[in-house]
Formats: structure tokens, sequence, C-alpha cells
């Protein structure tokens, strides 16, 4: 089970609608969405989607980033009390370094009648957060760790409650222009059963940090996932990068000069084939640029493929 993590931004949104009756619809995939923005109609529409085709998916009640954090999100919880749909809906509760007891009983009472996902940035006592949460055991559906130098030993203090995920973040941000061309990106999808878990995630091509806006890119660049064949079907990523980096004019034609790597990347190895990397090369062939967000998603939903495909190769 795949559970890729999203901040909940417009093009994310967006992405989630459209793959809602695609790549989403077959239960491998469980989306986890972090609302990050106070007008909550583009989530909702993206709800109505996962409703229509029966999508399961998590969404967060406390969001650590974004309109929602720093204890303003007591009008996310009412939103969600009121329109989640309890068949399809796991509701996720943070849990950090500064998270407390109380506020987390709080939040476990609140969404009592949900099934639950407590996803993990660390918790300085685990006994006392253990002793909480198997209260609860009934209701808590997923441990959802993030991945981090202690993870391992932190998750294994709550190996007899839910099933356990972990999230490993395999993008490795840099400024544009300083991207390697190629790079590992994760093997977890290869490992996470031997490592007893029941499901795996990651930050997409995206990753953990989270930004609310950008400035004007001095390079642009597009991040493509796929799996080495002769890597045992590790996943790499590859950086296509723009000639021009000296200013921070013309975003799409630099689009344009790192789009054309690529489209020859594709032509010569077929490393992606899935409907993203086609729309990418019909963009090419009309030279039309849609914006840097657009070009995200595109990059998000060829992640998606690339895993959807794996898994149903490897699930039967």
């Amino acid at each position: 089970m795949y559970f890729p993590y999203f901040r909940g931004k417009q093009y994310e949104l967006v992405l989630l609608k459209e793959q809602a009756s695609q790549a989403l619809k077959n239960g491998n995939i469980i989306p986890i969405i972090e609302p990050v923005k106070k007008n909550i109609n583009p989530l909702l529409r993206t709800m109505e989607q996962f409703e229509e085709n029966g999508v399961y998916h998590v969404l967060v009640a406390n969001p650590n980033v974004g309109d929602f954090s720093n204890n303003k999100s007591s009008e996310l919880q009412e939103f969600l009390l009121k329109r989640a749909y309890k068949e399809l809906t796991t509701i996720g509760i943070v849990v950090n370094p500064s998270s407390t007891l109380e506020e987390l009983q709080i939040l476990l009472n609140k969404f009592k009648d949900y099934k639950i996902a407590i996803i993990h940035r660390g918790f300085l006592d685990t006994a006392e957060l253990h002793s909480l949460l198997e209260q609860y055991s009934t209701k808590i559906e997923y441990n959802i760790f993030i991945s981090n130098e202690n993870e391992k030993r932190y998750r294994r203090k709550f190996k007899d409650i839910g099933k356990g995920v972990v999230l490993r973040d395999g993008f490795k941000r840099e400024k544009n222009a300083h991207y390697k061309d190629e790079e590992p990106f994760s093997d977890l999808h290869l490992d996470f059963i031997e490592e007893n878990l029941d499901g795996f995630g990651d930050f997409l091509i995206v990753g953990d940090d989270y930004s609310d806006s950008g400035g004007p890119a001095w390079a642009v660049a597009i991040h493509m996932t796929y799996l080495k064949k002769d890597e045992d079907d590790e996943m790499f990523i590859k950086h296509y990068k723009s000639d021009r980096r000296d200013d921070n004019k013309d975003a799409g034609g630099k689009f344009i000069e790192a789009l054309r790597y690529l489209v020859d990347d594709e032509k010569r190895h077929n490393l992606y084939n899935t409907k993203a990397s086609q729309e990418y090369m019909e963009l090419y062939e009309k030279k039309l640029f849609r914006g840097l967000g657009y070009a995200k998603k595109l990059s998000m939903q060829n992640h998606i493929e690339i895993i959807a495909k794996f898994l149903e190769e490897h699930n039967g």
C-alpha cells in the first residue's frame, strides 16, 4: 500500500481530483492530505471526487504548516466533522515533539466516530504516548512514521497498535541550477514488507519542506522519477534543467529548454511511459508553457503512475 503525502495546495488537489477515477481507484494508493489553505472549497471538490470513485484517503485534522497551523485548526476540524465521509476517510492526527497528551486526547475524542491515523513526527515520552493510544487502539487504523535516524527504534514502541507505515522523503532539495542530472530516490517500495510494514510513502517530487510561495525561477528544473530496471527496480530521480540560469526572466522559454532534455531522454530510453510523460511530450511539440505549478503537477502524476504500475504488477 502506497501513502503519498500532499500539502493540499491547489495544483495538488487538482491532481488528486483528476486521479480519483484513475490511479487512485484500485485501492493500492491512499493519499494523505494536510490542508494548508483556508479556502476549503478546492479540498471539498476533491473529497467529492473521492466519494464518487470510492477512494480511501487520510485527512489531517491538525496541520503543522499553512493557514491551519499554530492552533488555528478548529475551523478545519468542524468542517471535517460535518463533511468527511466516514466510510472512506481516516482522520490523521499529527504528533510532534511539541504536542501534549491533553491536545491529542481532545482530538481522539472529537473524532471518536472515525478511523484514526497517527502521523508520528516524534514525541519525547513514548511510554506515555503508547499508554494513551492504547486506550483508542480499536480506532487507530495506521501508525504513520516520518522517517528519520531514530525512526526504527521509535516505531517499535507502537508495533502492537494499528498498521505500520513509513514515509521517507527521497527528494533532496537544491537550487534548481544545482541539481544533479540523476540520483537515487528510494528503495522503500522494495523493502517495506521485509521491514514488517503494511505500507510505505513519500512526499513525491516536492519533498517534506513546506514553502507557501516561491520567487521567480533563475533556472527551471523538471523532476521525474522512474524505476531503474538494471538496479532491481530501485527508484531514481532525474532533474532536467534549463540552459539559461543567469536571470529570472522568461520562465516559459526556460521550461521548454528543460523539457527538451526530458523529451530526448524519453524518446531514446522510454524511462517513464506514463500519461504524464506523454503530456510533457505534447507540450514540447506545441512549445506550450502552462505554468510551473502545472509542470509540478505533471511530475507528481508521473510519480504516482510509476508506483501504481509497480504495485499492480507485484500485487497481481
